[in-house]
């Protein structure tokens, strides 16, 4: 373990130094790089026990986003913890580094802000502004679409965080609605520099180090949101996030991406022929607004074409919006989660759950039971928790190669007279099945479909739901009341 850390440390490490006044490379339009760097969000000395950890609001392959209260100060903050073992054998150690060095450096307020960060043996910590109106894909699910109103707000606030983000010459490349947060008041801000590319005349500075794929045509992202010429292995421009507005945008007004389909083979066929089947109730400057934004040539997208970010802005769908004054407009009123809440809050294991990227493995516990107590066990199992590898391999057998967890936990499958804990499981396959935990046996499959006609998930309590299929109405019991949190799951997937 000690020879691990310190071949991960030498990877990682970050000289801190000042701005560099000049950058080695600046002379041929190349993004800058310096061998130091004077970090505006500091490397602390803090340990995972500095911080009470709360309500988990996502999880990826490499790491878990969490609720943490600083025990001394009280600060709220959204804790990145991101697995070191994991980040040295998948070679992530320059992908990490670039987000913490993009996020440094950008300031604006439709951008979630990098606090501090701080490791330990285990484990990356990046303390993160904590965005307590959760994830716009919530507020697309609650109410089921938005009004054009509604739209027209937060894509307005996009807009305003993506011209900012291109000026300082750097794509994007998730943009979707899991990756717009929301403040308390219900602000846009968007999150999660992972996949971020800086272009050649980008003005952040990266160490030589720290750095994504040079080439920007690595496929990154999400499917459902992935531009064509991305597809075609054509180099990334500012054109492909623009591609993923026009996507969240459909997804707004609909309450589905324009190319949902029943797989990502069949998503990308459609990307590719542009099949785009626009609802009756869009208005004409809606559909205008999101039929240029898929266009197929990248460069002739409002926003990256000669007309700039004018050009976007100008469109009739954003009439009315007051451009130098979005951030003292009042937002649409945000609709909680219909859940009940017991105990403190900063310890609530019930919170919104969020699939991360297509392909991410995301499990909460190690006996295979979703959520984060505040023990001291589960303080280390968070600290050394992030990737697939790191959960109970007795479910692993379940897997198929390449296939990752999305949900899990231990719930009371019922019928009429009796009632049986059984292991529910959530794949990216996707699959969902239950297995009797102490024969480790499947009981149960329970055959998979994007079409909520013939899957299912009806909510009768914070503890009870039913998976429907047209054949079978299966009922469980989850005694963490997290109901809701299977819904969410299933459907989420559904809409991938």
């Amino acid at each position: 373990m000690l020879e691990m850390e310190r071949e991960f440390d030498s990877k990682f490490r970050i000289q801190s130094g000042d701005h560099p006044s000049s950058s080695s490379n600046n002379n041929n339009g190349s993004v800058q790089r310096s061998k130091s760097f004077a970090f505006r969000a500091p490397q602390e000395n803090f340990t995972i026990h500095d911080f009470e950890l709360g309500k988990i609001y996502g999880v990826g392959s490499y790491s878990k986003v969490v609720r943490a209260k600083k025990k001394d100060t009280g600060t709220v903050s959204a804790l990145k913890i991101m697995d070191k073992k994991f980040i040295t054998k998948e070679n992530k150690t320059a992908y990490v580094k670039l987000e913490r060095i993009v996020l440094d450096q950008l300031d604006h307020p439709g951008i979630v802000r990098l606090f501090f960060t701080f490791q330990d043996n285990y484990s990356l910590y990046m303390a993160l502004e904590s965005c307590e109106g959760g994830e716009l894909f919530d507020q697309i699910t609650r109410k089921g679409r938005l009004s054009e109103d509604e739209a027209c707000f937060y894509a307005a606030e996009v807009v305003d965080a993506l011209e900012y983000i291109h000026s300082m010459g750097l794509i994007h490349r998730d943009i979707k609605p899991e990756n717009l947060l929301l403040t308390a008041e219900g602000h846009i801000k968007i999150a999660d520099f992972g996949s971020v590319k800086p272009m050649q005349d980008s003005c952040i500075t990266v160490l030589p180090n720290a750095a994504s794929d040079d080439k920007a045509c690595t496929f990154v992202g999400t499917a459902a949101y992935v531009p064509p010429e991305v597809l075609n292995s054509s180099p990334a421009t500012f054109g492909n996030d623009l591609w993923a507005l026009g996507c969240t945008l459909y997804q707004m007004l609909s309450g589905t991406s324009p190319f949902k389909d029943a797989s990502e083979w069949l998503i990308f066929q459609r990307i590719i022929a542009r099949d785009i089947r626009f609802p009756d109730y869009f208005s004409g400057e809606a559909r205008d607004l999101i039929d240029h934004l898929l266009d197929i040539d990248p460069s002739r997208r409002p926003g990256a074409g000669r007309g700039g970010y004018a050009e976007l802005k100008n469109h009739p769908f954003f009439e009315g919006v007051d451009w130098k004054n979005l951030r003292g407009e009042t937002p649409p009123k945000l609709v909680s989660e219909p859940m009940v809440h017991s105990g403190d809050s900063d310890h609530d294991s019930g919170s919104p759950y969020n699939p991360a990227r297509a392909g991410d493995s995301s499990v909460t516990q190690n006996d295979g039971n979703a959520g984060v107590s505040s023990s001291a066990e589960a303080t280390a199992h968070i600290t050394r928790l992030a990737s697939i590898d790191s959960f109970d391999s007795k479910w692993q057998q379940f897997l198929d190669p390449g296939e990752s967890v999305l949900m899990i936990a231990m719930v009371k499958k019922l019928q009429k007279l009796t009632s049986k804990k059984v292991q529910l499981i959530l794949t990216n396959k996707p699959k969902l099945i239950y297995v009797d935990p102490s024969k480790l046996v499947v009981k149960g499959n329970i055959i998979w479909s994007d079409n909520s006609d013939d899957l299912s998930v009806q909510v009768t309590s914070p503890s009870h739901f039913k998976i429907c299929t047209p054949k079978k109405v299966r009922s469980f019991e989850d005694a963490k009341q997290r109901a809701w949190q299977w819904k969410k799951a299933i459907e989420s997937l559904q809409n991938q």
